[in-house]
């Protein structure tokens, strides 16, 4: 496309250079353009005869050859830098056209070279000026999102939002917004009722053509009128709509009580946003032919408009940059050649920054003040979002100041455009220290509580138990004894996985000691120890290794610990004579344990919660399972996350589930 551009360009120049050389040699075949040049340089009476001129080919040829030269020469070089060698190049020709028509009699068409020239240089230059008045018209008049440019109906919605918002503030009686057209003339734009009745006829109305007059006198002062009615029921106030130097429209208040001096701050900044609004509708609705725009003082003022625009435009993301300033969370954007944007205030607070000393920090030296053992080098943070696009975020301890900081690392991408090219990187910084003593005060609560609760629930097992093989007590109050054994086991068993859970979610309680495992081997521990629970129920358990299956980094409790608890369930909901299918396969990163059966199946609304804690699963005709805690599965998926991991759920209610992980490979 730019090589196609680049091409027509020195077509265009090529096509006006000869036609400029044209129109000369025109001039000179004709006579219009005679030699008169040597007359100066040889007088008269030293002619002996007179000069020899070239033949029309020739001349033409001459005359085109340098039209040419000097257009190329000027689109290459631009005439600023151009004309240097121009001139240089024809005082060095007039020269040697004088001596060579004093002493040989021969002319070299100096005259109408230096005319070819001139107007060739104009001709191309207009041409040039002309191209990128063009390409400027094209970029300011074409409407793209977040410019600013608004249609009709959108500049009438956020008129009308405007008085609503004045009505919640000022007692509104009637609000009218009018663009001015031309001289004194009016055109209502929009228009608000506080009692929300029908509207009068305004050429009817005295009311209302007093309320114009008002709006006149406000066009007029360039300030703000207000008066009363006779009999004091009605107040009105008009306030000019100025943007630019220039009133662009009037808003007519009528108010319940007197204007007060106290309101005139408010409606100054509601009305030059009105007057914002009205001028990129005026703009939007009137266009210019940009083939003409260059030899059009319209044109030209539109394109003074098209400025203003993006003036006002810049006005309001003041706005939205002031709100980032009000936030909380540290807010930093940067663009891609790491200058700094954009800092709110508490950014600068967790990096013990002054405004001053980050008015001269970039990027990296900003994030060199978050520096920890884990985040040690922004750089390849930096790098690896710049490379994928995918956040960085890392929690940052700050064991001197006793701080936990949330860091994330963002890329910014143009989605006005179908480009969708990166333009800039965000960096948000979060206070979690509050929130981390929060976490670990629960988590002490829960641990504390489930203590509490294991050591009576201890005793009362362990007499239960001693009371069961009992002979002495009598067959119902052994039955008895013995439900109450097996609620208590399964309470105790409730309470050890739930502290699992609890540890794992705590990283400063549950440390995981990850060593190379192999994963068939977890598999088949666990399908031996499980064997027994399995043909109870008439289950086939049946196990597939994987060929060579490389090992991952894993801590070997948790993870089979989270395979048995996957194949345990897959025993208790399948019916009898059913397989229970465990297999091991390596993908291209990872490793992927996979527990298939036949049993029930999960319905389609409980497979996106079965992963969480305390959800057991409703089957039609079904009570919940009174043996299950609802905490098997979400321990899995907190072992594996941990790990690195993903969980995996494929399920066809009535004809089984298929449950399975993957673990990064070694």
């Amino acid at each position: 496309m730019n090589s196609t551009k680049r091409i027509t360009s020195y077509l265009s120049v090529s096509g006006l250079s000869l036609v400029a050389g044209l129109a000369v040699f025109l001039c000179w075949w004709s006579g219009v353009l005679p030699t008169v040049l040597p007359e100066f340089l040889v007088p008269a009476k030293n002619l002996t005869e007179p000069l020899l001129s070239p033949n029309l080919p020739i001349g033409a040829t001459a005359i085109g050859l340098f039209s040419l030269a000097v257009g190329l020469t000027i689109k290459c070089y631009r005439f600023r830098n151009a004309w240097y060698y121009l001139l240089g190049f024809y005082l060095m020709f007039a020269v040697t056209g004088g001596l060579v028509a004093r002493y040989f009699g021969i002319d070299l068409l100096m005259i109408p070279l230096a005319v070819a020239g001139i107007l060739t240089a104009l001709l191309v230059q207009v041409s040039l000026v002309w191209q990128l008045d063009r390409q400027l018209s094209n970029t300011l008049f074409t409407p793209t999102k977040g410019t600013g440019m608004v249609n009709n109906d959108e500049a009438k919605t956020r008129l009308t939002s405007g008085l609503q918002l004045l009505n919640a503030v000022l007692p509104i009686n009637e609000a009218v917004v009018f663009q001015c057209v031309t001289g004194n003339t009016f055109q209502t734009v929009t228009r608000l009722k506080a009692d929300g009745g029908p509207q009068t006829d305004p050429n009817r109305n005295s009311v209302w053509r007093d309320g114009v007059k008002l709006c006149e006198r406000a066009v007029s002062t360039k300030d703000f009128v207000s008066q009363s009615a006779e009999n004091g029921t009605s107040h009105s106030v008009a306030v000019p709509l100025q943007h630019e130097d220039e009133i662009v429209g009037v808003l007519l208040l009528r108010l319940e009580t007197p204007f007060s001096e106290d309101d005139r701050s408010l409606l100054s900044a509601v009305g030059a946003q009105f007057a914002r609004n009205l001028t990129r509708d005026s703009f939007s609705k009137n266009s210019v032919s940009p083939q003409l725009g260059y030899f059009s003082t319209v044109g030209s003022q539109k394109k003074l408009d098209a400025l203003h625009i993006l003036r006002a435009v810049t006005t309001e993301q003041r706005c939205e940059a002031n709100a980032l300033a009000q936030i909380s969370d540290g807010v930093a954007i940067a663009y891609l050649d790491g200058t700094l944007a954009l800092t709110n205030a508490s950014l600068l607070t967790f990096a013990e920054v002054t405004s001053e000393q980050a008015a001269s920090l970039n990027l990296f030296q900003l994030l060199s003040r978050f520096k920890t053992d884990i985040f040690d080098e922004p750089e390849i943070a930096v790098r690896r979002v710049l490379q994928t696009g995918v956040d960085y975020q890392s929690e940052l301890n700050f064991d001197v100041r006793n701080q936990i900081l949330g860091l994330r690392i963002s890329l910014l991408r143009e989605n006005q455009t179908d480009s969708n090219e990166p333009i800039g990187l965000a960096v948000f910084v979060r206070e979690l220290t509050k929130f981390k003593e929060y976490e670990k005060l629960k988590s002490d609560m829960i641990s504390l509580m489930s203590h509490e609760l294991r050591t009576p629930l201890t005793s009362i097992n362990g007499f239960a138990e001693l009371l069961t093989v009992d002979d002495t007590i009598p067959e119902q109050a052994k039955e008895f004894v013995t439900i109450i054994a097996n609620e208590s086991q399964r309470m105790s068993r409730m309470i050890n996985t739930f502290l699992a859970v609890t540890q794992l979610q705590r990283k400063d309680k549950q440390e995981v000691l990850k060593i190379p495992l192999r994963l068939d081997e977890v598999v088949r521990d666990t399908i031996t120890t499980l064997q027994p629970t399995a043909k109870k129920k008439r289950i086939r358990l049946v196990e597939q290794p994987a060929h060579r299956l490389p090992p991952v980094a894993a801590d070997k409790s948790l993870i089979t610990q989270a395979v048995k608890n996957l194949v345990n369930n897959a025993i208790k909901y399948s019916p009898e004579r059913t397989t229970v299918t465990v297999s091991t396969a390596l993908e291209a990163e990872t490793v992927r344990v996979c527990v298939e059966d036949r049993g029930y199946g999960i319905p389609s609304e409980a497979k996106d919660r079965v992963w969480e804690k305390f959800y057991r699963v409703v089957r039609e005709g079904q009570e919940k399972d009174d043996e299950s805690t609802g905490l098997g599965l979400s321990f899995v998926r907190e072992v594996i996350e941990q790990h690195g991991g993903a969980v995996a759920l494929d399920s066809e209610e009535g004809r089984g589930s298929k449950f399975s992980f993957t673990l990064p490979r070694l």
